[in-house]
């Protein structure tokens, strides 16, 4: 049995819910307040004092700035009060479609080199194959020679037989021909 009785715990109270408006009402106070630190930061004149709410950026502002931007991100523990280069970051930039170096070469991965080599390795085997000039390619032409004088000898003797039996059936008649004339 739970401890409080049947009547359960406190997860079951009733819930809360934020209706649109109010978080649009919400969005929009935040705005307008980082419009305001905004407005502070460049009437006071000094906009890189280092304040890491002064180097955010604004929520209604698409621009892209500078990369700095991408590094002062919300910081985390010290990081606000101490500046710490670490050699081994590597900062991720985004680049523009205009930046992109399309017709430069590619460094390929092992395995796509090794991919590629293996394609033009089984072209320049085939071209030589077709040529008659590998070994493969030879035992079967030698095969094909083989094949081809045995079907000539079948069709030569198949011949023969036909002429052989043409001629005895026309000695045949000729002699039957013959009886009938006597």
């Amino acid at each position: 049995m739970p401890k409080g009785g049947r009547k359960g715990g406190h997860k079951g109270r009733a819930r809360q819910y934020t209706s649109p408006e109010e978080i649009d009402a919400q969005l929009q106070a935040e705005k307008q307040k980082a419009r305001e630190e905004e407005e502070q930061g460049e009437e006071a004149g000094d906009g890189a004092t280092g304040d890491p709410k002064k180097e955010k950026k604004s929520l209604d502002s698409d621009e892209s700035e500078d990369e700095d931007d991408d590094y002062q991100q919300k910081r985390k523990g010290v990081e606000g009060l101490i500046d710490i280069e670490n050699p081994n970051r590597v900062a991720q930039t985004t680049k523009k479609v205009t930046q992109l170096d399309l017709d430069g070469p590619k460094e390929l991965s092992r395995r796509e080199r090794e991919e590629i080599e293996k394609q033009k390795a089984k072209e320049r085997y085939m071209k030589m194959h077709l040529a008659g000039k590998t070994e493969q390619a030879k035992a079967d032409l030698a095969r094909l020679a083989i094949i081809r004088k045995q079907r000539e000898e079948a069709a030569r003797k198949k011949e023969e037989e036909r002429k052989a039996k043409d001629d005895a059936t026309l000695s045949g008649r000729r002699m039957q021909s013959l009886s009938l004339n006597k």
